[in-house]
């Protein structure tokens, strides 16, 4: 058979030629894989395999994520995730966060990047925490103006209009190390 891309379902070989290997399946008459991926045959052992495509990253609980705050919602909101653990990631996943005790109070805005901590994954969601001093939002502009914002306890203060507003601030607020560039 060919050994161009295979997609769940695909025949690679017939089971006279090959047995099944690793990510491939038989359906009583061929083989067939069972993922995306590129076939490969091992003719001295008469094995057919699928050599999958890498599968994207997925914060596990005690990660810590970074990314930019999407969505905000009743009582909580949700990021999208850029890094896990310092490393890039082009997953698209977000990650749910609670927003515990946090009545009348602004703990993020849409835009913000913020850090949080990854504590389950249930039922297909990843939920996360901001709560621990080193969580929570590491850059943000102002809501009015979209200026420069600096710290002030657990507000921030606009430069340049001088709006104040409450945020739950990361000690790495300001700080622009936690981006890390990929050396390849």
């Amino acid at each position: 058979m060919s050994s161009k891309q295979a997609l769940p379902g695909d025949k690679i070989a017939i089971i006279e030629e090959f047995e099944t290997g690793q990510n491939t399946f038989d359906d009583g008459h061929s083989i067939r894989s069972l993922v995306v991926g590129t076939p490969e045959f091992d003719k001295t052992n008469r094995v057919a395999k699928i050599n999958g495509i890498k599968k994207p990253a997925v914060p596990k609980p005690g990660n810590v994520i970074v990314g930019n705050v999407s969505a905000l919602m009743n009582n909580m909101f949700a990021i999208n995730v850029m890094y896990i653990d310092g490393r890039p990631t082009h997953a698209g996943l977000e990650v749910i966060c609670q927003a515990r005790g946090a009545k009348k109070r602004i703990l993020v805005r849409v835009g913000d990047i913020a850090t949080a901590k990854v504590i389950s994954l249930l039922n297909g969601v990843i939920h996360a925490i901001i709560s621990e001093p080193e969580l929570g939002v590491l850059f943000s502009t102002c809501n009015k103006c979209a200026g420069s914002i600096v710290s002030m306890g657990s507000s921030v203060k606009c430069v340049d209009c001088g709006y104040i507003e409450e945020r739950k601030l990361s000690t790495k607020f300001g700080n622009s190390d936690f981006i890390k560039f990929d050396s390849n």
